[in-house]
């Protein structure tokens, strides 16, 4: 057996991204001993290509290649997939939790009061986002600015670093909240590998988890998994609570590209505005990206003869709400596309078609799908109760895991308010 830990909590943590950094802060501040444990590195962000590649282009870890070749990602680094997310703040549809006796317009009020959430400034909106956005709105579409997470007076114009790592502290990310938990005397233990919660009498005790080769027990009264969409229902699983695999959504999205001749750029903020058809679940925005993934799409298009056209390509992404199907195994997860997936991905392709032709953009071509909200893996009404209670007394789940259903949309902001919710369920107890 392992040795225990030398400390016991009033709660363990176990992830960092937009949830579990939420939870954290939210405990710590009503006084909890916290324990926060961290798989992946809490070293600085140096918005490098490197840096990015380690946190989400791991095998196995932070990228899995599914069966028809397309990528999953997910960032496995503290702050989650907010350390490399571009850094949309889409609200959460109330309906959706309104359906499960969930109201997340108080944590939102509050969140939209406290964080940098907003349309960007005209002043950062680059070359590219603004011709995407006149050819959108020349072939009809409703194009608008879209609600960033980003503080317009340290974000750099001309910058390309959102999707790397922010090094300026110019995107939000969930390390703020991180950062604040452990000045608020949270504990803190990154590079730990957390194998399962600790289920005693039908309760969680807490977790045992391997750090620098040692296997180690921390126990607490309270045990919530922020593991993310991936990561929460192996832990469930080797916790005895959930099934050997379970389906999830991953909301696919493919890249639209076409060269123009008059703009040379290729270093802005990404998703700076866009359009979307919640009802067909499709949705539509700029995507200018690094060089390096620009060229990477383009091999894998097969397009060569556009390889080095970086500064002068618009890009589109494509999004779509797929369905709940596939599977997260303990070692791998794979999500093949459904018939009506492939239909709406089709028909995104087609409007961005459009808009590249009103922006002037010829030599269109589009990526492979890819994906990187892996989620609904443990769903509210099925996997946790509304309280976010999953299979045992004291044990919780609290990221992208538990969205109830399909829905396409960037998740951040959503899991804050779950976060929220949850923190303030837990310190009222």
């Amino acid at each position: 057996m392992p040795e225990p830990h030398t400390h016991s909590y009033d709660a363990i943590v176990v992830g960092t991204g937009p949830g579990g950094a939420t939870v954290a802060r939210q405990l710590t501040r009503r006084g909890w001993r916290v324990l926060v444990l961290e798989q992946g590195s809490a070293a600085p962000l140096t918005g490098t290509v490197g840096q990015m590649a380690s946190m989400a282009a791991v095998p196995g870890k932070g990228m899995f290649i599914q069966r028809d070749a397309s990528l999953l990602v997910q960032g496995v680094t503290a702050g989650g997939s907010s350390a490399i997310n571009f850094a949309t703040a889409a609200a959460p549809p109330a309906e959706l939790f309104a359906a499960y006796g969930i109201d997340l317009a108080p944590a939102l009020s509050h969140l939209r009061a406290e964080l940098p959430i907003g349309p960007l400034p005209d002043s950062l909106i680059g070359p590219m986002a603004s011709r995407i956005m006149q050819g959108a709105r020349t072939a009809g579409f409703d194009w608008q600015k879209l609600d960033k997470m980003i503080r317009p007076s340290v974000c750099r114009s001309g910058c390309w670093r959102c999707a790397y790592g922010c090094p300026f502290g110019a995107k939000w990310t969930a390390r703020d909240f991180l950062d604040e938990a452990i000045r608020g005397g949270a504990t803190m233990l990154d590079q730990a590998w957390v194998k399962r919660a600790l289920i005693e009498d039908g309760r969680a005790v807490g977790v045992e988890f391997v750090r620098e080769g040692v296997v180690q027990e921390a126990r607490a009264r309270v045990v919530v998994l922020a593991g993310g969409g991936v990561g929460s229902p192996r832990l469930l699983h080797n916790s005895g609570l959930a099934p050997r695999t379970s389906g999830f959504f991953s909301d696919p999205v493919i890249a639209v590209m076409g060269t123009v001749d008059d703009i040379d750029g290729g270093a802005e903020v990404p998703m700076a505005a866009g359009v979307r058809f919640d009802a067909d679940g499709i949705s539509l925005a700029d995507m200018t990206l690094p060089a390096p993934m620009y060229q990477g799409f383009t091999l894998q298009a097969g397009r060569v003869d556009r390889l080095f056209a970086h500064r002068h390509t618009l890009s589109i992404m494509v999004k779509v709400r797929d369905e709940i199907g596939g599977a997260i195994g303990l070692k791998w997860a794979s999500k093949p596309l459904h018939a009506n997936d492939r239909l709406k991905l089709d028909r995104g392709v087609e409007m961005a078609r459009e808009v590249l032709r009103g922006a002037g953009a010829p030599h269109v071509f589009h990526s492979r799908h890819f994906a990187a909200h892996p989620g609904g893996s443990v769903r509210i009404g099925e996997g946790v109760d509304s309280d976010l209670k999953a299979g045992a007394a004291n044990l919780y789940v609290c990221d992208a895991s538990v969205i109830p259903r399909p829905w396409g949309l960037p998740p951040t902001l959503t899991l804050l308010c779950l976060g929220v919710r949850l923190g303030e369920h837990l310190a009222a107890q």
